[in-house]
């Protein structure tokens, strides 16, 4: 039977998801449309209770947390759902990081459920990523380098500092800087092997909540958005690396961007990747395009 399904992480934010849903299922019952709420009690359960919702027949999926609860979340639909309609999908942004949302002007919880019952719709694209160990879904960006280091010290010693603590750990990964070589090609992309100090795959703008990334990305093109911060002296990354949160760091001698459907790379060993802010050990094989694969709620 049709209805909303509220896929909510009551540990996002540091816990608020869950210290505040309470108002917010009210209002989301307010148009009288059905409302099923599925509570999160570990990692990898959004997934489930995402999949689960779909063969209930939820024809709406709200994910209420952050970007990590959104990634569980497709890859709940996807590729699970193959031979049904996959249902729209939302967010109510109650989490710590909540980047994707901004590239609707959606990053408050109130902007985001005057979408969700105004019904708004608009197609939106995921990025497939296949490595050595299986395949998922993304919707907001995969990167290496810096910023995956950063994710890592993030989720290791500063997660419940929240945005706090994401700086935090940028300022450690600054003092320890590194520059190592990921090799990989693409369409209208020649091989790159040199050293970098991050790269990004962005299927949208922002990331870590409102550093634009990927500027010129756009989730409903048909493309994802590659940025390949080469190699930089600490000092020189560190008196850039606010150009990051205005978007300006791609005008800058040591960047290069691209748009592309596909990427593959050549790795031989698992490295540590940021994948819409879960950090993954992985090995790296390739990334496609999978155009308008969503009815997002926007």
């Amino acid at each position: 039977m049709a209805h909303r399904a509220i896929i909510l992480n009551p540990a996002a934010g540091g816990g608020r998801a869950g210290r505040k849903f309470a108002p917010w299922r009210s209002r989301l019952e307010s148009d009288g449309k059905g409302v099923r709420v599925y509570r999160t009690t570990g990692p990898g359960d959004a997934s489930k209770l995402a999949q689960q919702a779909a063969e209930a027949g939820a024809d709406e999926i709200i994910a209420v947390g952050g970007d990590g609860t959104l990634f569980e979340v497709v890859n709940g639909l996807f590729p699970k759902t193959k031979g049904r309609r996959t249902p729209a999908l939302g967010v109510l942004p109650l989490g710590t990081g909540n980047s994707f949302m901004r590239d609707f002007d959606l990053n408050t919880p109130e902007a985001a459920l005057d979408a969700i019952l105004a019904g708004k719709r608009r197609s939106c694209d995921l990025v497939h990523c296949a490595h050595s160990a299986g395949e998922f879904h993304y919707i907001n960006l995969l990167s290496v380098g810096f910023t995956a280091e950063a994710g890592a010290v993030t989720n290791r010693r500063f997660k419940p500092l929240g945005v706090a603590g994401y700086i935090a750990a940028v300022g450690v990964c600054m003092v320890r800087l590194k520059h190592p070589v990921v090799v990989f090609q693409g369409a209208g992309i020649d091989r790159n092997d040199r050293r970098h100090t991050l790269i990004t795959f962005s299927n949208s703008k922002y990331t870590g909540g409102q550093m634009c990334m990927a500027p010129n990305a756009d989730p409903s093109d048909g493309k994802f958005d590659v940025v390949h911060v080469g190699w930089m002296h600490r000092r020189r990354f560190a008196s850039c690396f606010p150009r990051i949160f205005q978007g300006t760091h791609v005008d800058m001698k040591e960047t290069e961007s691209h748009q592309t459907t596909h990427v593959a790379f050549d790795l031989d060993h698992k490295i540590d990747v940021m994948v819409d802010g879960e950090v993954l050990s992985l090995q790296l094989q390739t990334l496609d395009i999978v155009p308008g694969a969503v009815a997002f709620i926007a």
